[in-house]
């Protein structure tokens, strides 16, 4: 039946032209942003796990650039407590020397009051970023590592630093007598602490850089995961724009002829 009321084809062709009218938007925006899922309209759950992935992201970029920061607060302190142990070894000669027979213990006992003198200006200079951990009365701090849900809910992880006293007078050699009957064991004590302190930061020092390429690792990871929820196919989403503007067109020609159906009527009362 005909009717000059209700054109049913013109209804469908219409609807069918609002249909991919709507779908052309979507992929348009899709091209135009590079993604598939911009707003929890898109995809709600997958929205949702980006968008705490996004945050973890984010955390994790923060831990990295705090790691290099204590990396290097760290270093200093290594590099003076090495520093020291080398001076202390040059005392070690020192004192064996002056055991020797004719020597000038006055000038020895000089020159090994030099290398503590220099002992304690590496001890104090040995400060990075607010923190001295050879000073007297060293700092300790705990360093930001990375971050952990092994507990369900997001936490902090941080790697502990215990400062050590390596200055002539937390090394007990203040007072050095070269030719004391125990300065050569007083040496090898301040050697073996200023050693033990070295090696800690050493180990600490290790393992920021280790913890820094996981982390790095980690975000490159976790922003390919991000990409891959949310992320355009952009072939695909070409090859959906040419299908949509040609449905678009067709959609238009169709609705064209429904709405020249109703003068086809006219002929009936001629």
């Amino acid at each position: 039946m005909s009717s000059i009321l209700t054109n049913v084809g013109a209804m469908a062709a219409l609807q069918s032209i609002n249909t991919t009218a709507r779908s052309l938007t979507q992929t348009q925006n899709h091209i135009s942003t590079g993604l598939r899922v911009e707003t929890a309209k898109d995809d709600s759950s997958t929205w949702a796990i980006a968008t705490a992935m996004r945050g973890d992201v984010s955390g994790f970029k923060a831990i990295s650039d705090n790691l290099a920061l204590s990396t290097s607060t760290i270093g200093v302190a290594s590099k003076g407590a090495e520093t020291i142990t080398s001076l202390l070894n040059q005392i070690k000669d020192k004192v064996v020397q002056a055991n020797g027979t004719g020597v000038d213990t006055a000038k020895i006992q000089s020159d090994v009051d030099q290398l503590v003198q220099q002992i304690d200006s590496v001890a104090n200079a040995a400060e990075f970023n607010g923190l001295n951990f050879i000073k007297a009365t060293p700092d300790s701090a705990n360093l930001l590592a990375s971050m952990d849900r092994s507990s369900g809910s997001l936490a902090v992880k941080t790697i502990a630093v215990t400062g050590a006293d390596l200055t002539s007078t937390g090394l007990s050699i203040g007072s050095l007598d070269v030719t004391s009957a125990t300065a050569l064991t007083d040496v090898e004590t301040a050697i073996g602490t200023a050693s033990a302190a070295a090696a800690q930061f050493g180990s600490v020092q290790n393992r920021l850089s280790i913890q820094s390429d996981f982390v790095k690792s980690l975000t490159d990871a976790l922003t390919t995961g991000i990409g891959s929820l949310v992320d355009a196919n952009m072939e695909e989403e070409s090859a959906r724009l040419s299908a949509l503007q040609v449905q678009q067109q067709l959609g238009v020609q169709s609705l064209s002829i429904a709405n020249s159906t109703p003068q086809s009527i006219l002929t009936l009362f001629r």
